[in-house]
């Protein structure tokens, strides 16, 4: 089973800590405030407090041996950047970084971070989805192009097969899989009928879902 560590506990590292703990994960959260390392303390596996930017710290916690490390040190960049060249240099696997910016990002890229993650972006790029869409109940962005969108059917859809509905000859759309009820489709047919109700998880390039919430 992976590991995680999580060094940075506000809003967006604890909720990351809290998640993975919730799957079933192996969790060391680590931060230097003492009252958020209590806050998670009864949640994850291990809760620290300590420095991240002492590197005799992080080599005492075993933190290279971890698969992934999740650096989200709050507005602090110059503390993330420190601690993400930290991790790559002692040989950690994989090092996610936070960037409040594309600007940070970019230097993160630089530096070794092999994922960027932008939560105030993403989390905004989510809401205006929603409010502009009637039918999208929640995107997850893979890369910078595609997402993972579950979106609840449109009307116009009801009683008609996936081939006929053209999300994938017209709009490039994959249904990976349809939700119906407490029922799971996976990998549906071409001939299976969308009915009322009806949740279905797609995959397209965010170009591609754009023009469909436009036109759809």
């Amino acid at each position: 089973m992976k590991q995680f560590a999580v060094i940075g506990l506000g809003r967006f590292g604890s909720s990351v800590a809290r998640t993975l703990t919730q799957m079933g994960y192996d969790v060391l959260a680590i931060d230097s405030d003492e009252n958020k390392v209590e806050e998670l303390a009864d949640v994850v596996t291990h809760a620290v407090t300590a420095s991240a930017l002492e590197e005799t710290v992080l080599k005492s916690l075993g933190v290279r041996n971890f698969d992934v490390v999740v650096v989200a040190i709050g507005q602090d960049i110059q503390s993330n950047i420190l601690v993400t060249l930290m991790l790559k240099e002692m040989g950690v696997k994989k090092v996610v970084a936070k960037a409040s910016t594309e600007l940070q990002g970019k230097v993160l890229q630089k530096i070794g971070a092999d994922i960027v993650v932008f939560p105030e972006r993403d989390m905004g790029e989510r809401v205006a989805r929603w409010l502009v869409s009637r039918n999208i109940i929640d995107v997850i962005n893979l890369s910078p192009d595609y997402s993972l969108v579950e979106l609840a059917a449109p009307a116009e859809f009801h009683g008609t097969s996936l081939q006929d509905s053209g999300l994938r000859k017209k709009y490039g759309i994959t249904v990976l899989a349809i939700r119906r009820g407490k029922e799971f489709i996976i990998s549906p047919e071409a001939r299976q009928i969308i009915e009322e109700g009806d949740v279905l998880i797609v995959l397209g390039s965010n170009e591609k879902l754009k023009l469909f919430e436009t036109e759809g």
